[in-house]
């Protein structure tokens, strides 16, 4: 059975303009994902899923594989990336008829290591007889026990989550995790049958807090490139 990997990667962008093949400390920013896949021992094909003739072009050139083109109707800021995970299953199982699962990088979070990617699929291999999916999370920023706030029925900041004894130390707070949108490892039948991620029986891969960043921003587009560096120089 296959390991498949694909990298989404449309062609607009509403927060930083062609941000998956612009140039980000030396290489587009679909490369990144790529390479890592390609330097996954676990993974057997990478694909791109793509609307765009450029980010084909960039893909191919770098070892990954292009067979099929993204809809319109999946092309856009609104489009489910569910659905474009199905569109592309759909497309692979004419390849590939036997996938064991289904890996997908996003490509905007280029700060993970190939040693998480292979973690993450021997924790989804691990447990596939009780989980359909595996994906990237790391301890929240914020907690809803602590310092998250919503206004209550008078239209005051109150706490989101209060617990009957108050916390006055955020390391007493009930664990709470953020959903990092850079690994996914999923059962085929999973994708197939479901319509979201959170209808699955999940869990987490727990990344380390400075490889969480993803960029959906000019700020985030920084950030990752001075990241990116400080890995390269460390």
């Amino acid at each position: 059975m296959s390991i498949v990997c694909v990298i989404s990667a449309r062609g607009g962008s509403a927060g930083v303009k062609n941000k998956n093949s612009r140039i980000i400390n030396g290489k587009p920013l679909i490369v990144w994902s790529i390479e890592q896949a390609l330097l996954t021992p676990e993974i057997d094909e990478v694909f791109v899923s793509t609307d765009s003739s450029e980010i084909k072009k960039i893909a191919l050139q770098h070892g990954a594989k292009v067979p099929f083109k993204r809809p319109k109707n999946l092309s856009n800021s609104t489009a489910p990336k569910f659905k474009v995970w199905k569109h592309a299953l759909r497309k692979i199982e004419k390849l590939i008829p036997d996938i064991e699962c289904y890996v997908d990088l996003d490509c905007t979070s280029p700060l993970r290591d190939v040693s998480d990617i292979t973690a993450a699929i021997y924790q989804y291999k691990r447990n596939k007889n009780k989980i359909d999916v595996v994906f990237s999370v790391c301890a929240a920023r914020k907690n809803p026990y602590f310092n998250l706030v919503e206004k209550n029925e008078s239209g005051y900041l109150r706490v989101s989550k209060p617990l009957k004894k108050r916390i006055i130390r955020r390391q007493d707070c009930p664990e709470v995790l953020e959903h990092v949108a850079s690994i996914y490892v999923m059962s085929p039948e999973f994708i197939k049958s479901k319509e979201n991620l959170d209808e699955g029986r999940s869990e987490g891969y727990k990344i380390d807090y400075e490889k969480s960043f993803d960029i959906d921003s000019e700020l985030d587009f920084k950030i990752v490139s001075f990241l990116l560096a400080d890995k390269k120089d460390g």
